[in-house]
């Protein structure tokens, strides 16, 4: 970033964007000692580039053009460059003129000619469409209402730019020039199409980390320990389908493999051949500014910083992650944390472990964002200990745990899960929420194609954990639920019952209402379900109670009539073992399976209305239920309704009656046969 040369120069037009191919860019307003920029940049410029710019062959910069297009009034003539690694890669500027298209000399004159010129390299990556939204925003806040551009018919990329940028425009053409002229007034159209390029680009940007084709682990130890080490050995074990390379300042010259994984090992990331996509850094603080420097010179895509030593450790260490966060942005990149716990991607194709979870989850449904990494770790534990195993109903498609977030955050995880055909289900534990009104804008239009689960930490404190840097508003906690509600986010409260909600969501269909059909073989558990059942705000049915002593074809039986009851939207179904000879309800392996095999059947009877089971003591039917291919089992009857229907319910009826788009995730029988 420039050290503004002039008291005059607006620090505030200073912004990161992100492309349309998930890079960023940073821009800001041109200075006076942007001069020689400005002229290395324009010698990379081809000469078609030129000429479209300026309707004629122009080689080079003259001295006065240098001096006019990097000395700015910024009120009046206004120029913005689009910079990368601190060098120009685009620039736009604006000269206000009066109704003749003549310099204006009247205040009131509220026209400006707006010019483009972009790098051919980086020409498509969406540089020139970011460049207009913010000198259209500059111009408005300096009183310029409509825009004018001369551009050349064969200049079609250009035109599209204005074409697609949703404002009202006028186009006419005359003396072989097409003019557009187009009011600034931000327009439905012109705000949905920023959006959906701000969708585009954050969601590209997360999928290169998420799915790279090569990673380099630096700061891997040529013994076993450590953290760089842990982080190579969980990669190895995940099974990436990408190329891993190990680096480490500190290797011998002549070391090429690392023992015993056979990893080649390199001195420094130049020495890698070839390109790499996800750079994991696992070295002090004080070296990761070095680290960063190398990778955005070897045009690394994205960091993952596992690194501590940051904001969480003081004032100096919050410098620190704001400088890091600054050079990563000069270079393009993105990224996670810094004290991040790490990302993972179990997608076929991928196989990802960039993380210290020392298991790769099974593949499955449901996203996880969190901010904390031992949030991260007791989710991925409990979703393991409801359902290991790929294909089965605690599976997960991807997860990032972006310790102090410096850049990377949940926003930009909706952005990704918002079309990823493999997530069903959004899961976000959040410790803060920097921008309460993208998040919530974010959230409500995901959470219309599926559902969105938070948990939000720090709920009475308001207090957001010393690690993050990134700007928070404090809002009370009564306000963070009305804001979730009217999004159509589902909010709990605990870890376990972000686990709960997930695992229903992910394996079960939505419920048509609040109308729960109860049934068991104990009357104490349906009548402690009925009362949870109220207290979410359901409509619980008179709880159907079968003998102590029920089979599973009692079971089966009862389940089928329940759920064929035009009166019943959803059924929980609680079990116990019974103590005594004869017992068909209990906790043997054989007979837990048998049940098991039973609700499937009966819950076919209407495969759109969820069943949740409710079990004390029943380890064996939690384990085949947990199987590929039947309702998830809740361990206790009040975790069953408000984790479960309740949710459910909530979030059926906002897609339903609010947006008329409700998603409604794949039952178990159909994950399982995918």
């Amino acid at each position: 970033m420039q050290t503004p040369p002039d008291p005059a120069y607006p620090t505030h037009w200073e912004a990161d964007v992100v492309l349309r191919d998930g890079g960023t860019a940073r821009i800001r307003p041109i200075a006076p000692d942007d001069a020689q920029r400005l002229v290395s940049f324009y010698e990379q410029v081809s000469d078609e580039s030129k000429y479209y710019r300026f309707f004629a062959p122009y080689p080079r910069l003259s001295d006065r053009d240098v001096h006019r297009f990097t000395h700015h009034d910024y009120v009046d003539r206004v120029g913005l460059a689009a910079t990368v690694g601190g060098e120009f890669i685009a620039t736009v500027r604006y000269d206000r003129i009066n109704d003749q298209g003549l310099p204006a000399r009247d205040p009131g004159d509220d026209q400006a000619e707006v010019a483009f010129l972009v790098q051919d390299a980086h020409q498509g990556r969406g540089v020139a469409s970011a460049l207009l939204e913010h000198i259209a925003a500059v111009a408005r806040e300096r009183g310029i209402r409509r825009f004018a551009a001369e551009v050349l018919p064969a200049n079609t990329k250009m035109i599209k730019v204005f074409t697609d940028a949703g404002y009202t425009q006028q186009r006419t053409f005359e003396d072989g020039v097409v003019r557009l002229e187009f009011d600034l007034e931000p327009t439905e159209q012109s705000l949905a199409v920023m959006r959906a390029r701000e969708q585009r680009a954050e969601a590209r940007s997360v999928q290169r980390l998420l799915a790279p084709g090569s990673v380099a682990v630096i700061g891997t130890g040529r013994a076993p320990g450590g953290v760089g080490r842990a982080a190579l050995r969980n990669l190895l074990d995940s099974g990436f389908t990408g190329r891993i390379h190990a680096v480490n300042h500190a290797f011998p010259p002549e070391l090429d493999r690392l023992d015993p994984e056979g990893v080649p090992a390199v001195r420094a990331l130049r020495e890698i051949p070839g390109p790499v996509d996800l750079a994991v850094i696992a070295v002090p603080a004080d070296r990761v500014p070095d680290v960063v420097r190398d990778c955005g010179e070897h045009g690394v895509q994205g960091v993952l910083i596992l690194s501590s030593g940051y904001a969480e450790s003081g004032p100096e260490g919050r410098e620190r992650q704001r400088a890091v966060l600054r050079q990563a942005r000069s270079y393009g990149m993105r990224l996670i944390g810094p004290n991040a716990f790490g990302l993972i991607n179990t997608a076929p194709a991928v196989r990802l472990n960039a993380s210290f979870a020392p298991r790769m989850p099974g593949a499955g449904r449901i996203g996880l964002f969190t901010q904390s990494g031992a949030i991260g770790i007791a989710l991925l534990s409990g979703l393991h200990a409801r359902g290991p195993g790929d294909g089965g109903i605690a599976g997960i498609s991807t997860f990032v745990s972006a310790g102090n977030r410096a850049d990377v955050s949940g926003n930009d995880l909706l952005q990704y899960w918002y079309d990823d055909p493999q997530t069903d289900v959004a899961i976000l534990y959040l410790e803060s929420i920097g921008n309460p009104r993208k998040f919530t804008r974010l959230a409500r239009r995901t959470a219309a194609v599926k559902p969105v689960v938070v948990a939000k930490g720090a709920r009475h404190s308001g207090a957001a954990p010393p690690g993050h840097t990134v700007p928070t508003v404090r809002i009370a906690d009564s306000t963070v639920a009305a804001l979730m509600r009217q999004a159509g986010v589902i909010r709990v409260d605990t870890v376990t019952e972000l686990i709960d909600a997930g695992l229903l969501l992910a394996s079960q269909p939505l419920p048509a209402g609040p109308r729960i059909a109860i049934l068991g073989n104990a009357e104490s558990l349906a009548l402690l379900a009925y009362d949870a059942c109220l207290t979410e705000g359901l409509r619980p049915l008179r709880p159907r109670v079968l003998a102590s002593s029920a089979t599973p074809d009692d079971f089966r039986t009862a389940l089928a009539e329940a759920l064929a009851r035009d009166d019943c939207d959803a059924a929980v179904v609680t079990a116990v073992p019974w103590v005594g000879e004869g017992s068909a309800v209990s906790a043997s392996e054989r007979e837990g399976a048998a049940l098991a095999a039973a609700l499937r059947a009966g819950a076919a009877g209407d495969p759109a209305k969820p069943v949740a089971v409710v079990h004390l003591a029943m380890d064996s039917l939690a384990e085949a239920l947990a199987a590929p291919a039947g309702p998830p089992p809740e361990p206790s009857p009040d975790r069953a309704a408000p984790t479960a229907h309740g949710p459910h319910t909530a979030y059926e009826a906002h897609t339903t009656h609010e947006t008329r788009t409700a998603h409604r995730p794949r039952t178990a029988d159909e994950a399982h046969t995918a």
